[in-house]
């Protein structure tokens, strides 16, 4: 009796897929330029540093690379070299002429950077911290820039390692005040964002009072 040769069925073809990566078509929308005013380095790297989580390519930044006989290395280079190309679009052209190298790794951009903002870290937490504790609400446009001026000061303090607290923050914004607002925020320990409203609210109802005044004489 004939035997009846069973033919195996072909394997499916390897789908290959590709990382994750190759999926992000514009950086700038997930990470915003870092500038050292709207966005400081410390602010800058907990954004890249998420965005390298989330991919699943944070090792770029912190490990080695594969040895010579891995078989993923060409592979590694690939996606090192578009890390690299986030980090050069995701800085200020100033910050960019001082990083930019032919065959670098992440690593080395990233390290770049770091010493950029971090070098003399001494002398330039001094001048911020002079900055810092002289700056005043009369001396800018209002409110909103006088905010905007004290949290910038700290997160550049922040990336020298010389971390502003909350509560520091909110008590070097009332010595700031003139002597009709320094009282507003008198109660408890509130938030930025609390004795931000508080005096806001108290700028207001001066503005309204001082209106009135006006209109009734």
């Amino acid at each position: 009796m004939a035997r009846d040769d069973k033919v195996p069925n072909p394997k499916p073809a390897d789908i290959k897929t590709l990382h994750m990566v190759y999926t992000v078509t514009n950086i700038q929308n997930k990470i915003r330029p870092l500038d050292s005013t709207t966005i400081t380095y410390s602010a800058w790297v907990k954004l890249f540093r998420l965005h390298l989580k989330v991919y699943k390519v944070l090792d770029h930044i912190e490990g080695d690379p594969p040895t010579a006989d891995d078989p993923v290395l060409e592979k590694w280079h690939k996606i090192n070299a578009l890390i690299v190309q986030w980090i050069y679009c995701t800085v200020n052209l100033n910050i960019l002429a001082r990083i930019l190298e032919d065959d670098t790794t992440a690593h080395e951009a990233w390290s770049r950077i770091k010493v950029i903002f971090l070098c003399n870290k001494q002398a330039r937490a001094y001048a911020l911290e002079h900055k810092f504790t002289n700056t005043t609400l009369p001396e800018c446009c209002g409110l909103n820039p006088y905010c905007k001026i004290l949290k910038e000061i700290a997160g550049k303090l922040g990336d020298l390692e010389q971390p502003v607290s909350e509560a520091r923050l909110v008590m070097q914004m009332v010595r700031g005040l003139p002597r009709e607002l320094d009282t507003v925020v008198n109660s408890g320990s509130p938030s930025w964002e609390v004795a931000r409203d508080m005096i806001h609210q108290e700028q207001r109802q001066a503005a309204r009072s001082k209106h009135l005044n006006v209109t009734n004489k």
